[in-house]
């Protein structure tokens, strides 16, 4: 076998392990105005991103608030409708298909809220919300249903009689397993994480991340981890892709991402990570400016208006994101001649 066939060879070996493909993935929300609430613009809250998911492996997906992460994580699952691009789950394309269509999918793919007092219905005990989705999707018997709202509970870690309890019963951290329990409910293949531990205590978080890493391997799950916290996606993720303004800046594994950042954005959130190491400690890198308007993004590269390394170019040409080594893409004009 040749070079080259053994790198086609290589490269459809991983194309199949892919759980996910997200392509040139656009949502646009209208900005209605005047009398007759015409669209008068858009918020590009998700703007042209691409990104394949490894089945079994955690991608982090960072960023400050507005980035556009949770709305991706939506578009992806289809909660929301993309406005352009392709999803692809398991090399069906489900990017058009209706609600009819999706149910199917709907128990392969699942999601868990940043916040479980909000996602769970107050009127319903723990065992009708785990069974909601098994009444929905299977036929299993009351006493079968029964059995699996026990058992699901024993592996987040909760007591049998917990079942019969309401969310109000409960800490911030325990909802957020009940949540969890709920979304294995229909042993699904991929589950996104929508900022799961960011309104738990510390010490709760690190509970919470390991029960997720020791029901991943159990499982086989594999996640899109969103979040804002890059200890705590240093903690669970296998690769991280860093968004800023709806677009994806950066996306590498971890440890090439952290010990090596290749955009200057990047650069910026990893300095302010607190660490205790004062040899590894980082020279802080304060951002001027805000994060600028979804609605009116800058030209070329959006983050050139708070970017220390601009350059002219930077406001005339949107970066590509290209391959600057095995598996660490970036899109910034510094690393264009390295393609």
């Amino acid at each position: 076998m040749s070079v080259i066939e053994k790198e086609l060879q290589k490269k459809t070996e991983q194309e199949n392990d892919y759980i996910l493909e997200a392509k040139n993935l656009k949502k646009y929300f209208p900005i209605k105005g005047g009398v007759l609430k015409r669209t008068v613009g858009h918020v590009k809250a998700v703007d042209d991103v691409s990104l394949n998911i490894i089945r079994g492996e955690t991608l982090g997906v960072v960023g400050e608030s507005g980035s556009g992460k949770s709305t991706l994580g939506r578009v992806i699952l289809r909660l929301l409708d993309p406005t352009g691009g392709q999803i692809v789950f398991e090399n069906e394309d489900i990017t058009t298909l209706n609600n009819r269509q999706l149910r199917p999918f709907r128990k392969d793919m699942q999601i868990v809220f940043q916040d479980p007092f909000a996602s769970l219905n107050p009127k319903m005990n723990v065992q009708e919300l785990i069974e909601e989705p098994l009444l929905v999707q299977t036929s299993l018997s009351k006493s079968e249903r029964k059995e699996k709202a026990i058992d699901l509970l024993g592996k987040v870690g909760l007591r049998p009689d917990a079942r019969l309890k309401y969310p109000h019963e409960f800490s911030g951290g325990q909802r957020q397993r009940i949540s969890i329990a709920r979304a294995l409910a229909l042993n699904p293949k991929f589950i996104i994480c929508d900022e799961p531990v960011s309104a738990l205590d510390v010490s709760i978080q690190a509970q919470v991340l390991n029960l997720m890493a020791d029901l991943q391997d159990e499982f086989n799950l594999t996640y899109l981890f969103i979040a804002h916290d890059l200890s705590v996606v240093k903690h669970i993720s296998d690769r991280v892709a860093v968004m800023y303004l709806g677009r994806i800046a950066e996306i590498a594994p971890k440890k090439n991402l952290y010990e090596a950042p290749l955009h200057p954005y990047t650069e910026a959130l990893l300095s302010a990570v607190p660490s205790t190491d004062v040899l590894a400690k980082r020279e802080k890198i304060i951002l001027k400016g805000d994060l600028p308007s979804p609605s009116n993004p800058p030209s070329g590269c959006a983050f050139r208006t708070r970017c220390p390394k601009a350059h002219e170019r930077c406001a005339i040409d949107r970066p590509d994101l290209i391959n600057v080594s095995e598996g660490h893409y970036v899109a910034c004009h510094l690393y264009d001649n390295q393609n």
